[in-house]
């Protein structure tokens, strides 16, 4: 069964931006605006990220009825918004 557990989420949120970021990923506040706090967090970064998330978690962000740039604008709304698609999936 998936996690929901929001510490293993964000530690794996976080994981997905090391591998585009690097160590400028790890150093981030969990509240920071990537786009303010990553240099190269563009737009196209935004939608490989928003992809990266949905292949890392099995999950599918709805572009539309979502808000993405509010839910993916910072680590701890990216693993609040995870935890809410994960519980929706098990239920």
């Amino acid at each position: 069964m998936p996690t929901t557990d929001l510490t293993q989420i964000h530690a794996r949120v976080v994981a997905v931006l090391e591998k585009r970021f690097g160590d400028a990923a790890r150093a981030l506040a969990a509240d920071a605006d990537l786009s303010d706090a990553l240099d190269g967090f563009d737009s196209l970064a935004a939608l490989e990220y928003i992809s990266a998330i949905e292949g890392e978690f099995g999950i599918e962000v709805d572009f539309v009825g979502d808000d993405v740039r509010h839910w993916f604008s910072t680590v701890d709304r990216t693993a609040t918004y995870v935890r809410e698609r994960v519980e929706d999936q098990a239920a």
